[in-house]
């Protein structure tokens, strides 16, 4: 039976011999968990302040559902309870709904601007890692193009 041939340290040479800046992948890693970070924040705070709305106006209800619920002389009282009740639930669900639309922009103005400044940072981690490469690529052609004309010198004195 045929062995199949294991290239695991010819692989192993050859990616070795590549000129890789393996700290620009670190960078990035630790670019992009920093990002991370900050957008969890960002939506954590967001879910924090909506959660605080979302408490106030039930207990905005509540309150309002109290005086509602209270005995009346007159039975025209229900009906103007009714739509005293009616009216400020309107004004708090206008209230609150221009709370939440407030942590929207939030958090829209917050995430655009950690997005334009991890574009900004990749931009100028794209820029290092190219000027690296190339400065690695042309040492090695400059070191093979030596190691010719030191081959080819060395083979005109033999």
């Amino acid at each position: 039976m045929a062995n199949t041939p294991d290239f695991t340290k010819a692989w192993q040479d050859m990616l070795g011999k590549l000129p890789v800046d393996n700290s620009a992948m670190g960078d990035t890693f630790k670019n992009q968990t920093a990002l991370g970070e900050k957008m969890s924040r960002v939506a954590l705070q967001a879910a924090e302040r909506s959660t605080e709305i979302s408490a106030q106006w039930a207990r905005d209800a509540i309150s309002r559902l109290s005086e509602l619920s209270s005995a009346k002389d007159q039975p025209a009282d229900y009906a103007k309870a009714m739509s005293d009740f009616a009216t400020a639930a309107s004004d708090i669900a206008q209230q609150h709904m221009a709370a939440y639309a407030e942590v929207a922009k939030k958090v829209q103005m917050d995430t655009v601007d950690l997005m334009l400044n991890a574009g900004k940072d990749a931009a100028s981690d794209a820029q290092r890692m190219a000027q690296n490469a190339t400065r690695d690529v042309q040492n090695a052609a400059r070191n093979v193009t030596q190691a010719a004309t030191d081959a080819t010198k060395t083979g005109d004195k033999a």
